[in-house]
């Protein structure tokens, strides 16, 4: 054998050998405990130990409410509120863009610039309305077809 299997082999012998733990009573010196074991054993105790107190540790932090104490995580809550506030502003938005719009023509009216008759809330808010005419709207071929066989087929059925 070589020299380098030799020290693996020792080693390995070494660490598989048996110990023995014993507990003592001091004044007695009776055993109260008593447990064999090898460093092998201890250390992959020791490894299996530490991986538990790690996952543990892991899941308690990722499934309770302890990971609001860990900079960077927000509750759900916080978070729920910060998308309602959200909603709330972007609408209150767009009422003030209107009520500004109708103040504007309200102003208009006072000096004179425009007829009364025209000024209303309604005609402010059918302002916003996008007429579809402005748009380039052309059917594809495919819809052309279509509508050529339901033409067809009302004619066939009207008769």
């Amino acid at each position: 054998m070589t020299l380098k299997r030799l020290r693996r082999k020792v080693f390995i012998d070494k660490i598989k050998e048996s110990r023995r733990l014993i507990i003592l009573n001091e004044e007695t010196f009776e055993e109260q405990f008593s447990l064999k074991l090898s460093i092998l054993n201890v250390f992959i105790l020791g490894t299996i130990g530490a991986i538990f107190l790690v996952s543990v540790t892991t899941y308690i932090i990722a499934f309770t409410p302890l990971r609001e104490y860990i900079p960077g995580y927000s509750s759900t809550e916080l978070k729920e509120n910060a998308l309602m506030l959200g909603l709330k502003s972007d609408s209150l938005a767009f009422e003030l863009k209107k009520n500004e719009a109708y103040i504007e023509s309200v102003k208009k009216v006072l000096t004179g610039d425009l007829e009364y008759a025209k000024v209303n809330k309604d005609s402010i808010l059918a302002s916003d309305y996008v007429d579809p005419s402005e748009y380039e709207m052309k059917a594809s071929e495919e819809e052309i077809e279509l509508r050529k066989q339901v033409q067809q087929e009302a004619k066939k059925n009207s008769k």
